[in-house]
C-alpha cells in the first residue's frame, strides 16, 4: 500500500515553494496576461492555436528573425481572435513593450540559451518588466546550458514555466487522475511507465543537425518521453523530484532509416549539404529504461522509445501505466472521427488531418483539435494562470533541468555501451561538462 504523500497546503503547489517573489508578482497582478511569443515557427503556431482555449490572456507580440514567418504567426492571432500581436525582430525591443507582461520562449534549441539571456538582461536592469517565462522542451542541448538558462532566470527573480505539454494532454491526466486514485489507492503505487513518440522526421533543418539541435530524436522527443514516464509514476499533486529519486539510465540510439544512402541523399536534397547524413548522422531512433525509487521505497521503471523512421497515418504518441492490478493507455492515433478515401481520389500532399501526416488515401484518422489534444491548450491556461496569480507553475524550468540530465546519461550510456549509476556522485558530476558525439558531429553509426 501506499505510503503517506506530500500534499499542496492552503491551495499552494508543494513543488515550488512560497517566495518572496511570489508575493511581488502578485502585487502586480492584473485582470489579463499580456504575452509575448518569441520564436515564429511550427511550435508557435501550435501555441498561438491554443489560446484560443485560453481566457485571461492576449498574444501581444511576436518576435522572430523571419519577417515572413512572424508576420504569419501575427496575422494568425488576429483570424483567431486571441490577440492583435505587435511583430518584433529585435527580443529587447519586444521584452520592454509594456503590453508585454510575460514570455513563451519557441526559438530553435541552438539559439535558446542566448534568447533567456537577452530577457533575462533587460529584466535584471530594469528596463524590463515580466511576471513570468515559459520555456519550451528542451531546456538546453547539454546539462550545462539547462543550469545556464535555471540561473539566468533565478537571478532575474521570474517566475518560471517548463513547456511540456505531454503532460498537460487531457486524456493522460485524466486518465492518471482515475489511475491514481481508484487503482492506486487500492492496490499500491504504479510500477512501469512506457511512452513513446514517432513520426517520419522533423519539418525543418536545423532539427537534422547534431550540432545544432543537440542530438537527433532522443533530445528532440525523448524529453517529452522522460517526462511523461516521470508524470505518470507520480502521484496527482506531488512533485515528480520529491516522489521519484533517478537509480540508473540503461539507452540505446541509432540510425535505422535516414542513414540508408537513398534516405540520406532525400534529406540533402530537400535541405541542403548542411544535412549530410552519410557523413554526418544523427540518431533517427532512441530507446531509454530510467529506474527510479519512488515515495513507497519501491523500484519503478520508465521506458522511453522515440522515433524519426516510424511511417504510420502520422505523428502517434502512446502512453502507458501498469501497476498491481490495473492499466492505463492512451493512442494518439485512436481517434474518435476517421476519414477513408479510396484509390480514385488523388489529394496533394497536406497536414489537414494529423500533424506530420503521411498519407492522403485509406482509412486515416482525424485530430479534430490538435492543440487541445497534445496538451498546448491546458499547458498555456495553466501557465497563464499562475502568471496572473504570482505563483509558480507546477511545471517549472527545475523539472526541465532533471529532464536534461536524464538524457545526457541516457546519451552517455548509448555512446558508452553501458548502464549509468545515477547514485555514483562521480558519474552524475561527469553529466555537466558532458556533449554527446551526436552533437559534436563525430558520431558514426555501429562504431
Amino acid at each position: 500500500m501506499t505510503a503517506d504523500r506530500p500534499r499542496a497546503v492552503g491551495g499552494r503547489d508543494p513543488r515550488h515553494p512560497s517566495t518572496d517573489l511570489e508575493s511581488n508578482v502578485t502585487a502586480q497582478a492584473s485582470d489579463r496576461l499580456g504575452v509575448g511569443i518569441v520564436g515564429s515557427g511550427f511550435i508557435a503556431d501550435f501555441h498561438t492555436r491554443a489560446f484560443r482555449g485560453v481566457r485571461d490572456a492576449d498574444v501581444t507580440a511576436v518576435c522572430g528573425r523571419t519577417e515572413s514567418s512572424v508576420r504569419g504567426v501575427c496575422d494568425l492571432a488576429r483570424e483567431l481572435r486571441v490577440g492583435d500581436p505587435t511583430p518584433y525582430a529585435d527580443i529587447r525591443e519586444m521584452v520592454r513593450d509594456p503590453a508585454v507582461d510575460a514570455v513563451w520562449i519557441t526559438t530553435p534549441n541552438h539559439v535558446r540559451l542566448e534568447t533567456v539571456r537577452a530577457v533575462a538582461e533587460e529584466v535584471s536592469s530594469g528596463r524590463a518588466s515580466l511576471r513570468g517565462i515559459a520555456v519550451e522542451k528542451p531546456l538546453g542541448r547539454t546539462v550545462a546550458e539547462a543550469e545556464e538558462v535555471m540561473r539566468l532566470v533565478q537571478d532575474a527573480g521570474l517566475l518560471h514555466g517548463y513547456l511540456e505539454n505531454q503532460v498537460f494532454a487531457p486524456g493522460v491526466t485524466r486518465a492518471h487522475d482515475l489511475v491514481w486514485s481508484r487503482g492506486a489507492g487500492a492496490a499500491g503505487s504504479p510500477y512501469l511507465a512506457r511512452c513513446a513518440e514517432e513520426h517520419s522526421g522533423p519539418h525543418k533543418a536545423w532539427f537534422w543537425q547534431g550540432e545544432k539541435q543537440g542530438g537527433g530524436v532522443l533530445n528532440d522527443m525523448m524529453c517529452h518521453s522522460v517526462e511523461a514516464g516521470r508524470f505518470l509514476l507520480t502521484p496527482p499533486g506531488v512533485p515528480s523530484s520529491e516522489w521519484l529519486t533517478p537509480v540508473s539510465v540503461d539507452a540505446t540510439i541509432a540510425c535505422l532509416k535516414w542513414s540508408r544512402p537513398a534516405y540520406a541523399d532525400e534529406l540533402m536534397r530537400r535541405y541542403g549539404p548542411e544535412v549530410d547524413y552519410r557523413g554526418r548522422p544523427s540518431e533517427d531512433y532512441a530507446r531509454a529504461t530510467i529506474v527510479f525509487r519512488n515515495g513507497d521505497g519501491d523500484e519503478v521503471v520508465a521506458e522511453g522509445t522515440t522515433s524519426w523512421s516510424y511511417v504510420g497515418a502520422g505523428l502517434r504518441l502512446s502512453f502507458e501505466l501498469l501497476g498491481p492490478e490495473y492499466a492505463m493507455q492512451v493512442n494518439s492515433l485512436d481517434t474518435e472521427a476517421k476519414v477513408f478515401l479510396s484509390r480514385e481520389i488523388a489529394g496533394k500532399q497536406g497536414e489537414d488531418l494529423v500533424e506530420k501526416q503521411n498519407a492522403e488515401g485509406g482509412l486515416m484518422p482525424i485530430l479534430p483539435d490538435e492543440a487541445g489534444a497534445y496538451g498546448y491548450t491546458e499547458e498555456d491556461r495553466h501557465m497563464v494562470t499562475r502568471f496572473l496569480e504570482g505563483r509558480s507553475p507546477d511545471e517549472g524550468l527545475d523539472d526541465g533541468l532533471q529532464v536534461t540530465r536524464l538524457l545526457m546519461a541516457a546519451y552517455l550510456s548509448a555512446q558508452e555501451g553501458r548502464r549509468i549509476d545515477l547514485t555514483d556522485a562521480a558519474q552524475t558530476a561527469k553529466l555537466s561538462g558532458f556533449v554527446p558525439e551526436v552533437a559534436q558531429g563525430t558520431w558514426r553509426p555501429g562504431h
